[in-house]
């Protein structure tokens, strides 16, 4: 390997120019986005062989690069406000902050073309994901409140030996994964039809959403953003995909489904179970801590009447399993996943609306040291996103990586496996020593096929 981070080649600044008198109104930001101002960029990337055609092509990355942002240029005509910036009024009496996406404000996505000299196999092939892979996404470290003087949206393509990483950094102020994947996934359509605009069958929802009587502009009540804005780094952590394919999952499912004397327990909450009793197992933590898992839930469904599945913007809340150290552990698998199971099941329209009531009664963001503790875990993404069917011309890709957003020791982020079938991606992050210790807990090694 003969570089340790990609270096960058050359970048511009896409943006869309048949921008309607519509279009330009100020996007304002719901309970959900605020709370998120304190929180890393989403980061996430899908990696790529190159076809072997591809090394005949002259010019072929040059080609490559202008028909990424011919399209890219044509999907921002759908996702606009992604080439915004954020803007803040303030008022003194009482002290208030209101932060809205300026669409008047049209500065453009940053688009990024980088190169390093190393392969697929390079990225793939350790045990743990090289720390190199944080250098395929540009805003690293910067939080979504930044999102004022640097792009809501940045692409950066970088260019390996005989592979390529499309790398998305998208700020989580304005878009969760629902949003995230929709504008992804989009964007690859458009590609894929030579760059033409192509028909929306499905277009994004922008319209805000808000509880009766709420919105359209919400007040921050503090003196200064430092108040409610606090830097983020994660501490020292292993990276690791822990893979379970199909039939590891159905029997996992299987046993807790059956050691709860039931049939309502899903893969997703029978693996986040198993993670949550292996992490705890880990910690030796004492019998009477209180431990819990969250879980990233999806408000759209919930709510009464639904919100569209196109509807863009953050729309996610954190369930949340509760149990001692002690009572997580004499149980069995079965206990903890119904545990999961009931948070789910019992999430309804009344606690979305509880929820947004309550934050507007104290309004916080999300700050990541102060809002994860060290005795719980957290499940974040969704093996349901359509990941994989992402292919920029290039084929199927052979993974999806993130970037150092949004870490901390407990944190596992859910992706579908690469072969699909209803496999699970599973990237944990962990303290290193948590995680030596993880790879030698017997439980979860033997649900985990490597």
């Amino acid at each position: 390997m003969s570089s340790s981070t990609a270096r960058q080649i050359s970048e511009c600044f896409i943006k869309p120019v048949h921008v309607s008198e519509e279009m330009k109104q100020p996007l304002h930001l719901t309970p959900w986005d605020l709370s998120m101002l304190s929180a890393h960029y989403i980061q996430k990337g899908i990696l790529f062989t190159k076809p072997p055609e591809v090394e005949q092509q002259e010019n072929f990355m040059e080609s490559f690069l202008d028909r990424l942002k011919q399209s890219l240029y044509l999907t921002l005509l759908h996702f606009y406000p992604l080439a915004s910036r954020f803007a803040t009024t303030r008022s003194e009496n009482p002290h208030s902050h209101v932060v809205f996406v300026d669409c008047n404000n049209i500065a453009g996505a940053r688009f990024i073309h980088a190169a390093l000299d190393m392969k697929v196999s390079d990225i793939l092939s350790p045990n743990y994901v090289p720390v190199v892979v944080q250098s395929f996404f540009d805003l690293t470290k910067l939080l979504n409140y930044d999102g004022h003087t640097t792009p809501l949206l940045s692409i950066q393509v970088t260019e390996l030996i005989d592979g390529i990483f499309i790398g998305c950094s998208m700020n989580h102020a304005i878009a969760d994964g629902t949003s995230f994947w929709n504008f992804f996934n989009l964007w690859s359509e458009i590609f894929e039809a030579g760059g033409n605009y192509v028909p929306i069958s499905h277009p994004s929802v922008f319209k805000p959403w808000f509880s009766e009587g709420q919105g359209p502009m919400i007040n921050l009540p503090f003196k200064h953003p430092d108040e409610f804005i606090r830097p983020y780094e994660s501490p020292e952590l292993k990276e690791r995909i822990f893979h379970f394919t199909a039939e590891s999952l159905a029997k996992l499912k299987a046993q807790a489904n059956a050691q709860s004397n039931t049939s309502k327990i899903s893969s997703f909450q029978s693996v986040s179970a198993l993670f949550w009793r292996s992490i705890t197992r880990i910690r030796n933590l004492p019998p009477n801590q209180i431990t819990s898992c969250r879980l990233a839930a999806n408000n759209r469904t919930r709510l009464n009447p639904p919100l569209s599945r196109d509807y863009f913007g953050n729309s996610i809340i954190t369930l949340i399993g509760v149990a001692t150290v002690g009572e997580l552990l004499e149980h069995d698998l079965g206990w903890a996943a119904w545990k999961l199971h009931q948070a789910v099941v019992n999430y309804n329209d009344k606690h979305v609306r509880d929820w947004l009531d309550m934050w507007l009664q104290s309004p916080f963001t999300y700050q990541l040291d102060r809002f994860f503790d060290p005795c719980s875990v957290m499940m974040g993404h969704s093996p349901r996103f359509n990941v994989y069917g992402n292919g920029f011309g290039l084929g199927k890709p052979v993974a999806v990586r993130s970037g150092y957003a949004n870490k901390f020791d407990g944190k596992a982020t859910c992706y579908p496996g690469q072969e699909g079938g209803g496999s699970i991606d599973l990237e944990v992050c962990l303290l290193p020593n948590s995680m030596t210790a993880l790879e030698s807990d017997e439980e979860f090694m033997t649900a985990a096929f490597l």
